[in-house]
């Protein structure tokens, strides 16, 4: 009868188990856009503007 390694064992079920999802930042559109209904991003340098329309759908402009 064979002895088996257990530590190689374990190390090859550890390489094999799925990551965890990363968690996702979830912030409310009013609290981003505040009481103006717009905010303006910064991004790589360049300045874009992300605005509520008035049927409330998102507007993101450079």
């Amino acid at each position: 009868m064979s002895r088996i390694n257990n530590s190689t064992a374990t190390l090859e079920q550890d390489r094999t188990q799925p990551k965890p999802a990363p968690i996702e930042r979830r912030i409310d559109s009013k609290t981003l856009l505040g009481d103006e209904g717009r905010v303006i991003i910064e991004h790589d340098g360049q300045l874009y503007l992300l605005r509520q329309t008035h049927a409330g759908k998102l507007i993101l402009t450079k």
